[in-house]
């Protein structure tokens, strides 16, 4: 799974990482997001001519209209249910070489304790290197066969996450989970069908979206491959779609997120708050670039990414495209990234078109990650995000086109950073996480579908779980329609933290109004939570030594 970072405040406890807090937050206005300066289809771009009266007036209220659709409402006494992450080696290759459920007897312990303190259910990678690691159409389900039964007897529901990407290289990754080893034969044989920086570094997380329709995977295509997988998935968990499995995640990227794989952290390639690098130089990508430049009239435009984007770890004013009044706001600026963002949309519109399809009729939701890339927000090009391939700038919201984009499948965005405070940043990096998903909720508000959350990073503290609660209220705009907690490990289960998140989870069910839990909570969630320490016999005990 993916996270962003980011810094705890030094008022926090001692334990925890202290920063500097950040400026209380400027305005930001935009403009409307309805004049687009080029057709948004890659192939039909047109190259035009901005003046400053093209722009329009600056208004954040025409850029954010304030629409209350029927299906993304929540009032605000509404339940949020709560989910927890399992743990990134849950499914391993057991001695026999079928897919077994690693620890078992500590994750069912873990299971019932999560059941007690009230929570929804649990959420699971399915990862595509595990799965069909054999060989082509070859699947073993075995492992989460299991899992989904150890979760049908405990009473959980289950969020799956269809996993196409490689686990390992990214902040939280404990464990190395690379793509199918079949897959990685036809990367050696054509380095071309993965992610390519600028100075030709290759990044094998994901397949690159460039070969999205070539048959580059042994006679199919990678979209062919992951529907293949995913109808696969559905014939083999038919008796449990849509009652035990609730909600399919379909991954779309690295870290399973709908973007492009622009801070890499592998090999120290890049550090926060780095801006990142464009991921387009593959020659399928590069192709792509060459005919939608001659498409424009401007084949000048297609010769390559930016030549003054920068490097990973500079900062937008060290750049010539992405400073303060750089390329980035050009014609040439404009073309190029409305070109790398639709892109990504096109990407993510053919992946969830055949997950549509495939899961339709089983009563099951379907759900796409959005990254929250909160650092240089308040910069005027963003340039995290735009390197990332969200087409977010001080002029323009790169956030509506996604949700309607998901609203167009009925797809629900699950988004991160619900735990982040603006405060709680450090100055340098013009991080600005809550005006952020203030933004991505007027997308979802006005394209009508669901928003869902998760925390970035683990945090065990009060003001995290206050924080996660606030946005959760539809008081603030869109309520979120669930939350995933990251993640299940032996911290969460040390009194303290249990304490706290118990008190949480029970906030969360009467719609995020605070609660303060007392030490025996027998009428809630049946739990002391002293059990870690002295309770004897316990599953909850025996979870918590195991994990």
């Amino acid at each position: 799974m993916a996270l962003t970072l980011s810094f705890i405040s030094t008022t926090l406890k001692p334990s925890l990482k202290p920063t500097i807090s950040d400026e209380p937050p400027s305005l930001v206005s935009f403009v409307s997001p309805h004049k687009p300066l080029f057709i948004a289809s890659s192939c039909r771009l047109k190259a035009v001519r901005a003046s400053a009266n093209d722009l329009g007036p600056v208004s954040a209220e025409r850029l954010h209209p304030a629409i209350k659709p029927a299906q993304a409402a929540h009032n605000g006494s509404a339940r949020v249910p709560v989910y927890v992450m399992l743990p990134l080696d849950t499914i391993y290759k057991g001695n026999d070489g079928k897919g077994a459920v690693n620890r078992a007897r500590a994750l069912n312990a873990s299971m019932m304790a999560l059941r007690s303190a009230g929570v929804e259910g649990i959420m699971a990678d399915v990862w595509w290197g595990l799965v069909e690691r054999d060989g082509p159409m070859k699947y073993d389900w075995e492992g989460y066969a299991e899992l989904v039964r150890m979760a049908e007897r405990n009473g959980l529901k289950m969020q799956m996450v269809m996993s196409f990407h490689q686990c390992g290289g990214n902040v939280g990754d404990s464990c190395s989970i690379p793509l199918p080893p079949w897959v990685q034969e036809e990367m050696n044989r054509d380095p071309d069908i993965v992610y390519t920086d600028r100075s030709g570094r290759r990044n094998p997380e994901y397949i690159s979206l460039g070969c999205d329709e070539l048959p580059v995977l042994r006679g199919r295509t990678p979209i062919q491959v992951y529907s293949d997988y995913m109808r696969s998935f559905r014939d083999r968990f038919s008796n449990y779609l849509g009652n035990v499995i609730v909600e399919i995640q379909v991954g779309l990227g690295p870290c399973g997120e709908l973007r492009y794989p622009s801070y890499p952290e592998s090999n120290g390639t890049w550090r926060f708050p780095g801006i990142g690098e464009f991921q387009c130089y593959d020659k399928y990508m590069k192709s792509s670039l060459q005919a939608c430049a001659i498409a424009a009239g401007q084949s000048e435009w297609g010769k390559g990414g930016p030549h003054d984007a920068g490097q990973y770890n500079q900062f937008p004013e060290e750049t010539g495209f992405f400073k303060r009044e750089g390329t980035w706001n050009t014609d040439y600026g404009k073309f190029f990234l409305s070109w790398y963002s639709d892109k990504l949309l096109q990407h993510g519109d053919r992946i969830l078109k055949a997950a549509d399809s495939i899961f339709s009729s089983t009563g099951a939701k379907l759900s796409a990650k959005v990254a929250g890339i909160h650092w240089h927000y308040r910069s005027r090009s963003h340039a995290a995000e735009l390197t990332a391939g969200y087409y977010n700038t001080r002029y323009r919201d790169g956030y509506v086109p996604i949700a309607k984009m998901l609203a167009e499948r009925g797809v629900v965005m699950n988004f991160t950073c619900m735990e982040m405070k603006d405060e709680q940043q450090p100055g340098h990096a013009g991080c600005a996480p809550e005006l952020l998903v203030q933004q991505v909720k007027k997308a979802v508000s006005s394209a009508g579908i669901e928003l869902a959350g998760e925390n970035a990073l683990e945090r065990y503290d009060e003001a995290a779980f206050a924080q996660v609660m606030a946005t959760s209220r539809s008081e603030t705009g869109t309520g979120l329609s669930a939350f995933t907690y990251l993640r299940l490990n032996k911290n969460l289960l040390e009194e303290a933290n249990w304490r706290q998140f118990v008190s949480f989870v029970k906030a969360m069910g009467e719609g995020g109004r605070k609660n303060t839990l007392p030490r025996c909570d027998s009428s809630q969630s049946d739990l002391y939570v002293g059990f870690m320490m002295k309770g004897e016999g316990k599953p909850e005990a025996e979870a918590a030594a195991a994990l």
